[in-house]
């Protein structure tokens, strides 16, 4: 167990909605006031996606990213901005001709992809490197995709904080390391229960977490009811934690979480109550070398 436990929260995704939990932020004023009350629950980190403030559906708008970084910055925190890189990488295949694009389809490029982090220069960006199904769609991350994205993210100065949904993930997370593409030290996020990837067991993140490439640091998240149960785990096998709405809208059985600060506070709870201590900002910088 290590002396000191880095939380990320992911404070907004892409699929929870405010219909299915109304304290869901939304607008880039609700993401970035949520961001904050996480920081003063004990995050360090904070993941960040971007929604329409009209439809509340998933955002690649540069406006949005760049009002919630601002508000951050401007309120004096120094929390740790990690803007993810996700969007731009769903693909369905037509119903009667899977090589034409179907309905729901968003693909842009690298370039795309890393706009608002050339532009914002956060200190950490996600880099998903996995193609695999999501529900009834692909998540497409080619290699050569990754390539491209690694070398934008290091040129803009951000870490990428490497997620991977299952073993073979982290196979190709060791090529591009051995390419060059992505410095020292390489940080994982393991990202279990999601649906066609690795289970969040005891087991399988253990797995995972011995596959890693030799001095990675590493953190993890179970979705949904898992969420908890995989902070303690990955406390327990010597990781970090991530909590939030992103992956999780419930605080309990049948009792939706009020707050991002919320989930963030269960997670400093069960640190506590395992022996360990949470990350301070200044940690969790001189962790993973920012």
């Amino acid at each position: 167990m290590p002396n000191k436990t880095i939380i990320t929260c992911a404070v907004t995704g892409s699929a929870p909605t405010p219909g299915k939990n109304p304290a869901v932020p939304v607008s880039p004023e609700q993401i970035a006031n949520s961001a904050l009350a996480a920081a003063e629950a004990g995050a360090a980190i904070v993941h960040i996606h971007v929604r329409d403030p009209e439809t509340t559906l998933r955002s690649m708008e540069l406006k949005h990213y760049a009002e919630v970084v601002e508000r951050i910055r401007a309120s004096g925190s120094d929390l740790i901005i990690n803007l993810t890189t996700g969007p731009g990488a769903t693909f369905k295949p037509g119903d009667m001709a899977p090589e034409i694009i179907g309905d729901g389809t968003w693909l842009k490029s690298a370039a795309e992809r890393l706009l608002h982090i050339e532009t914002l220069k956060p200190e950490i960006c996600s880099l998903d490197v996995a193609t695999m199904n999501f529900s009834d769609s692909v998540f497409l991350n080619p290699p050569q995709m990754l390539r491209e994205m690694s070398d934008r993210a290091r040129n803009a100065g951000a870490k990428p904080e490497i997620e991977v949904f299952d073993t073979g993930q982290i196979e190709l997370a060791k090529q591009l390391i051995a390419e060059g593409h992505i410095d020292s030290p390489h940080y994982f996020q393991l990202c279990l229960g999601i649906s066609y990837g690795a289970r969040a067991t005891p087991e399988a993140m253990m797995h995972m977490r011995d596959c890693l490439p030799d001095g990675a640091l590493w953190s993890a998240f179970g979705i949904s009811r898992f969420q908890f149960p995989m902070v303690a785990q990955a406390v327990l096998l010597g990781g970090n934690v991530r909590v939030g709405m992103e992956d999780n809208i419930y605080l309990g059985a049948g009792e939706l979480a009020p707050s991002n600060a919320a989930l963030v506070e269960r997670a400093v709870d069960i640190i506590g109550n395992l022996g360990g201590q949470v990350a301070t900002v200044d940690d969790a910088r001189a962790i993973l070398g920012l």
